[in-house]
């Protein structure tokens, strides 16, 4: 079987990854690492129903748990926060 060709950016890797190909063997896994974030802490929100409709929609078309795209959301906003404020 012939090796395949490394993406050569990340969209095309997203890309490849999102039409179903395997791409196990593009993965280097000796470079890999484990991110552990510290100790979990349980938070409670109360927002508008709305919301969590709209959230349930867009996290039914991409295929991923609500809480996990909320976790994603909030890591991603504390990045910017910190680039902007720093």
């Amino acid at each position: 079987m012939a090796k395949k060709k490394t993406a050569k950016s990340t969209e095309e890797f997203d890309r490849r990854f999102d039409e179903g190909e395997d791409i196990h063997d593009l993965i280097d896994m000796s470079k890999s690492r484990i991110i552990r974030h510290g100790k979990k802490v349980r938070i409670t929100l109360d927002v508008a129903e709305e919301l969590v409709n709209e959230i349930d929609r867009i996290r039914e078309k991409i295929g991923v748990d609500r809480g996990a795209l909320i976790k994603v959301w909030l890591h991603e906003r504390v990045k910017q926060e910190k680039v902007t404020t720093a």
